[in-house]
């Protein structure tokens, strides 16, 4: 007799279905249900990878979709009239890049893999329409908007009323919040950005970045060596600071 043949079960599809993913809480599909994720498993086009140095997408470039990051990290660049980069944000793994271009249907900013990354693809206009048929989805993405605009404000807050160590101590608690809602370390971890892009962002010369980590080892709150960051005294960043407020990235739950 002959045995009924069953397609082979695709493990590597199965793993990394929104469903079975293990950022899924911290990327668009949290608080959906079963059913709910299934749709949107259905959603997602493809998984793309970007080697470290290229970009997912450059500035003018059409809108098309949004993009869940899978593993990796990224910076968010614009380009000045003098040609200078400038950094305006750093992305890491179950955040969203893509927002900027909704609004004009092109893309606003660069973005470009600090290492070796996978994004999940989900086309916008399918995104829209799944949004209008499940309640759940259309709501967690208004959250991710949301967040979006607060990090935007964060940042004018930062490089318009904080000192220079006041931005790197608000920066290097951003990132252990956000490393410790991966599971990861919330006080050793590595910096995929070089000195140079974080002065970019936080509106720092390299020069002065370099002293104030130089300054903050000194007085026993990190220990950096070349890359390597060991946050030593969290509280004493914190009083550096001011405050513990430091959402300046989306995906930076309160520690």
């Amino acid at each position: 007799m002959d045995r009924a043949i069953h397609p082979a079960i695709n493990l590597q599809q199965l793993k990394s279905a929104c469903s079975a993913c293990s950022l899924h809480e911290l990327c668009l599909p949290m608080g959906l249900s079963p059913e709910e994720l299934e749709r949107l498993d259905r959603l997602v086009a493809t998984r793309r990878k970007v080697k470290r140095g290229e970009s997912l997408y450059r500035t003018a470039d059409p809108f098309g979709s949004i993009y869940a990051i899978r593993n990796g990290f990224f910076k968010s660049a614009i380009v000045l009239e003098d040609g200078r980069d400038q950094v305006t944000g750093f992305h890491m793994a179950g955040e969203i890049l893509g927002l900027d271009g909704i609004g004009t249907e092109r893309h606003t900013c660069n973005a470009i893999a600090l290492e070796d990354s996978e994004v999940c693809v989900m086309p916008f206009a399918r995104l829209e329409e799944l949004s209008r048929e499940v309640r759940n989805l259309q709501s967690q993405f208004h959250k991710v908007m949301s967040r979006e605009i607060v990090r935007d404000q964060g940042v004018m807050t930062l490089l318009g009323t904080m000192r220079a160590d006041e931005r790197l101590a608000a920066f290097l608690l951003n990132l252990s919040q956000r490393f410790v809602a991966r599971g990861y370390s919330p006080s050793e971890f590595h910096l995929r950005m070089t000195r140079e892009e974080i002065g970019s962002y936080l509106g720092l010369k390299l020069e002065t970045v370099s002293r104030i980590f130089s300054r903050f080892q000194a007085d026993g709150l990190v220990a950096v060596q070349q890359k390597h960051i060991r946050i030593l005294d969290s509280g004493g960043l914190q009083r550096v600071l001011g405050r513990c407020d430091t959402g300046l990235e989306p995906g930076a739950p309160a520690a």
